[in-house]
Order: structure tokens, then C-alpha cells, then sequence
């Protein structure tokens, strides 16, 4: 999440990040990730009434700023709650799909692969 936040936004800190990991405490210390999916038919796209979002090529969403009017009307579509929103700003953050979340990992439980969402 800070190499996300870092890379993308030039800040460090988990509120910035495109992921978000959640904690759950007890005997056994579970983790919950919620990352975009990568919809190749964007629910968060088509609730957007200014076109700020739109889908990209290969599945997900790429994001105007310009265009936002920071309605959260695509938090509120994104099924899988996987559209993270950055609350300084009042804008989200669509996931780029970089990959860079993966690759500082520190526990390498994230992973990227192609799906085949016919």
C-alpha cells in the first residue's frame, strides 16, 4: 500500500493507496485485501454521469480528474467495494494495475494474473 501511495501519488501513507488491507485481531490475525478487479464492463464507469471514469483497455477504469465532480457515485456502484476513495480530495483512486503493490509485497501475498472474465 506505501509503495502504491508513493508511487502514484508522491506521499506515503495507506490512505492514499489504490488497495487497502484490513486487519482482523484475534487468536489466528486474519488479513482482508480489497483490490480492483479489473472489470472489463466497469460498474464504477458507468455510474459516473461526467464520463470521469472510463473503462481501459484490458479491464479497469482510468480516471479524469479534470471531470470529477466528486459525487462518490462509482464508490457507491463498485460491487466488490474495491474502488478506494481518497477523502482529502475527494476523488478515487482507480487501481493501474502497475503491479507495484506485488513487487514490495514484504509478505508476498499479493500476486497478479490474467483472468478470463467471459
Amino acid at each position: 500500500m506505501m509503495a502504491c501511495s508513493r508511487t502514484w501519488r508522491n506521499t506515503i501513507g495507506f490512505e492514499k493507496a489504490a488497495l487497502k488491507v484490513r486487519a482482523y485481531h484475534g487468536v489466528e490475525g486474519a488479513f482482508s485485501i480489497r483490490a480492483c478487479y479489473g472489470c472489463i464492463d466497469p460498474d464504477c464507469a458507468r455510474a459516473c454521469p461526467t464520463g470521469a471514469l472510463t473503462p481501459r483497455k484490458g479491464g479497469g477504469v482510468q480516471l479524469d480528474e479534470s471531470l470529477c465532480i466528486h459525487c462518490g457515485l462509482c464508490i457507491e456502484a463498485c460491487a466488490p467495494s474495491a474502488l478506494q476513495w481518497d477523502f482529502s480530495t475527494r476523488i478515487p483512486l482507480p487501481c493501474r494495475h502497475c503491479g507495484v503493490c506485488v513487487s514490495f509485497c514484504p509478505n508476498h501475498v499479493l500476486e497478479m494474473m490474467e483472468v478470463d472474465q467471459r
